[in-house]
């Protein structure tokens, strides 16, 4: 694996609490509001066209991120036109004083679009890489790491998976083999599939991975019947919150969850 550079001159706003961290996900649909189906379709140009609205989402966002300590974001637009060329992970640090940040782009379409991944952290990562997930391009998983190499480090998985369930099948075979052999592992991100769908049940069965949020939903965020945004952790990481967060603004609600690190973790600040 390879190292990749996490920008940002930004210091954290609060000292962190290195044996408790407040993790969050978040799928932020480039920060365009949906509070029925019927906007997919009457607001399907914001997809394409640059709105105010974003902006004003975006800082929305940043607020509601600033008590978290780790984020993992998904449809965040990488800097294209529709975006007024922001790059949105960057913005949501900067303005919700975030440290470190990381932006994953894993799709571009012209000047117009650039589908991205996202990390926000007030703990440096000591090492980051970016993967292609198998299927159609345009998918991708963030590994990031805190801690030095071995049994001592803090493994973070940000992804978003595909919409079909053959090629989740095969995104998740991939992440099985790459977090398999890790002790300490968050999972996060928009999955497209529910608890005990045959995707998360190859997962559990080959890591140790396991889902405390299983009994929650997040989808659609105006009427949530369907669980599709996760946080899986490993057993060696000891949970002790767990909440899905009414927030009106993407067609996901952000999830979080509160994680006490063991002492043999060199995870620093």
């Amino acid at each position: 694996m390879t190292s990749r550079a996490v920008a940002s001159s930004l210091e954290a706003t609060a000292p962190i609490n290195k044996r408790r961290i407040r993790f969050a996900s978040f799928n932020i649909q480039t920060g365009i509001t949906t509070s029925s189906y019927r906007d997919y379709i009457i607001g399907s140009w914001r997809h394409i066209w640059p709105s105010q609205k974003r902006l004003v989402n975006l800082i929305r966002i940043a607020h509601l991120l600033k008590p978290f300590d780790i984020v993992g974001l998904q449809e965040v637009d990488g800097g294209g036109a529709r975006s007024h060329h922001i790059v949105q992970t960057q913005y949501l640090a900067e303005t919700a004083g975030f440290a470190y940040w990381h932006n994953q782009v894993n799709r571009r379409i012209g000047n117009l679009a650039l589908h991205s991944n996202g990390l926000l952290s007030r703990i440096k990562p000591d090492f980051i890489h970016d993967y292609k997930l198998p299927g159609l391009p345009g998918r991708g998983a963030l590994l990031a790491r805190f801690g030095s190499v071995g049994d001592e480090a803090l493994y973070l998985c940000i992804v978003h998976l595909a919409l079909s369930r053959r090629a989740r099948l095969k995104q998740i075979a991939f992440i099985s083999e790459l977090l398999r052999d890790l002790s300490f592992v968050v999972l996060m991100g928009d999955l497209n599939c529910e608890p005990n769908s045959p995707e998360l049940n190859l997962l559990t069965s080959v890591t140790e991975l396991c889902d405390p949020m299983c009994e929650l939903k997040t989808f659609p965020s105006w009427r949530p019947h369907k669980m599709l945004d996760h946080i899986l952790v490993t057993p060696s990481l000891q949970v002790t919150n767990v909440q899905v967060i009414n927030f009106a603004c993407s067609d996901h609600l952000p999830i979080a969850m509160e994680v006490e690190l063991p002492d043999q973790l060199a995870v620093a600040a």
